[in-house]
């Protein structure tokens, strides 16, 4: 065996819009770097969806949620996921699903970006069942209307939703 053989490290992209990043968001990042080497988080910039939270405030909230943790990065992200992943040179682009309902968007993304990119594979990953039933539209909601959701969140997370939402 060669030992002078020098690997690429294996690369996946984790793309959303984070707003705001949930601990079922934290779960599959984690459970991502089981399989992967690093992770990408790739913050969506021009969502469709209208986010309480700027990007540089998305960005940062990941950031702080995994201070330490050389084997994530996080990056503001425009245009096709899939060209990004190319570009980053990942081998794959994480998706976490909660539901079938989940299952069938997923699988119609997935199909699109096999078409534009065959070099990038899509990877399903499911949360850890105490975090199946949260999205971050979910907790806004809880949170908007003074539910405590403290425990779905990163601390800085939930300190952050306090903050907005107690604005007038």
């Amino acid at each position: 065996m060669n030992e002078n053989i020098v690997t690429e490290p294996s690369i996946a992209i984790y793309p959303g819009t984070f707003d705001p990043i949930t601990m079922g968001h934290v779960d599959i990042i984690d459970r991502a770097l089981n399989l992967f080497d690093k992770v990408i988080v790739a913050v969506a910039v021009n969502s469709s969806k209208d986010p309480v939270f700027t990007l540089k405030e998305r960005i940062k909230m990941i950031e702080d949620s995994f201070l330490g943790r050389s084997r994530i990065e996080v990056k503001g992200v425009s245009g096709l996921t899939v060209e990004f992943a190319y570009q980053q040179k990942a081998k794959a682009i994480v998706r976490g699903i909660r539901a079938v309902s989940d299952f069938d968007y997923e699988f119609q993304l997935a199909l699109m970006n096999r078409k534009l990119k065959r070099e990038v594979d899509s990877v399903f990953l499911m949360p850890g069942f105490r975090w199946i039933f949260i999205s971050s539209s979910i907790i806004k909601d809880a949170a908007r209307n003074g539910g405590d959701v403290g425990d779905l969140v990163p601390y800085h997370v939930n300190e952050m939703l306090i903050e907005k939402f107690s604005r007038p």
